[in-house]
């Protein structure tokens, strides 16, 4: 049973930010996308602030973010990276295998990548992470590396979205289009 401890603010900026991208999204009705919230069961609550302070999971989360945009199913999980080394032990069996699903039912799956020392979006393909997973399996590294990222994937904000990942979600479908 995995056990979480509050550890502050946590990765809640980082998903702030897609919430608000993903609203300007549906203003301008180009997607609908939900963050999925990890289900726990408090152990421990501040009597004070009512905040969970100890809690467990509940059950094995997938992705962050599952939904459809402009008719294609998309689902993708977003995670935060402090140095230019991404280790793989961030990324679990279960979601990979879950994405593999997804993809073959001709949905879109990816990672949104914020490495926050570079204040840097990428949009990590399916098929690239993959390639990295495979390697990992085979014996070779348990990380990739920024230099390994594929080019013309960086996430730039623009028009008042801040994380306008849906340009790169028909860039990923176009190249799958051409292979």
């Amino acid at each position: 049973m995995a056990t979480w401890n509050s550890r502050g603010l946590r990765g809640s900026t980082l998903e702030e930010i897609i919430n608000r991208s993903n609203e300007k999204y549906l203003e301008n009705k180009l997607c609908l996308i939900q963050k999925i919230p990890t289900p726990i069961t408090p152990i421990s609550i501040d009597k004070n602030s009512r905040h969970i302070t100890l809690a467990y999971f509940d059950q094995k989360s997938t992705v962050d973010y599952i939904g459809v945009a402009q008719g294609v199913p998309v689902c993708f999980d977003a995670k935060e990276c402090a140095v230019d080394t991404f280790a793989l032990a961030n990324i679990h069996e279960h979601q990979v295998e879950f994405m593999r699903s997804f993809e073959e039912q001709e949905g879109v799956a990816f990672f949104l990548i914020y490495y926050s020392h570079r204040n840097f979006f990428y949009y990590l393909r399916f098929k690239k992470l993959l390639e990295f997973w495979e390697r990992m399996k085979e014996g070779g590294r348990k990380s990739f590396r920024f230099e390994e990222l594929e080019e013309g994937y960086e996430i730039i904000p623009k028009q008042g979205i801040l994380v306008p990942y849906l340009d790169l979600v028909s860039k990923d479908l176009t190249e799958r289009e051409t292979t």
